[in-house]
């Protein structure tokens, strides 16, 4: 499995830069435990478009679940040991492999072209490999099991560089960070923090007020 930028629309130019130029310590200050520790996992961020233009794919935890429960996130999950190399391709088969288990689309139709640096997330100890995809060949997608998915929806791009659309999320112990509202959900955390460094990088950010707060609780 190898990465192609072959056939890629001008618009995701950006993007490939970025994946390209972009540090570790330019996306987040949670970087993997130096000492190996952390449970290997992977993330599909997929670009695809439409009449809206360019949009990414998005899905909604299930609110039963033990780590992140009911948040937006991007299809994605640890890797298993048929994946392969976690220093090689597998966080690309494990990428492609959650998405079509969490949201059903064909992998087929799916054109990887990026990594972006690994990150950390401490709540959930997961070191985490953000796979960069070209959705090529759209395909349906819903949800697959609601005990692990509520829902799975696309986000036009231009709603998340939106300045209305944009928000500082506050968390009671103390987390602050970037928050997308969009398509009835309140992006935060990892996924959000992830998008908003690609919207910078790629030049694709517009101003906005980041003296807008969104408050959390603590079941968030």
């Amino acid at each position: 499995m190898a990465l192609s930028r072959d056939g890629l629309p001008a618009w995701l130019s950006p993007v490939v830069r970025a994946a390209e130029t972009v540090r570790p310590t330019q996306l987040s200050r949670f970087l993997p435990p130096e000492d190996g520790s952390g449970r290997q996992s992977a993330v599909l961020i997929l670009f695809g478009e439409d009449e809206r233009g360019p949009q990414l794919l998005l899905m909604e935890r299930a609110s039963s679940l033990r780590s992140h429960a009911g948040q937006p996130s991007f299809p994605g999950g640890a890797l298993d040991p048929e994946d392969g190399d976690p220093q090689g391709e597998g966080p690309l088969r494990a990428a492609l492999r959650e998405a079509e288990e969490e949201t059903g689309l064909d992998p087929s139709g799916v054109q990887l072209f990026g990594v972006l640096p690994r990150l950390y997330i401490p709540v959930s100890g997961f070191v985490v490999t953000p796979v960069l995809g070209w959705w090529r060949e759209p395909t349906p997608v819903g949800v697959v099991d609601p005990n692990e998915t509520a829902r799975v929806f696309t986000v036009p791009v231009a709603d998340l560089t939106h300045p209305d659309n944009r928000a500082t999320a506050i968390h009671p112990s103390g987390f602050h960070g970037p928050a997308f509202l969009v398509e009835s959900a309140l992006v935060w955390g990892f996924t959000a923090g992830v998008i908003d460094r690609l919207l910078h990088f790629a030049g694709w950010e517009r101003p906005w007020d980041r003296d807008k707060q969104v408050p959390l609780d603590w079941r968030a």
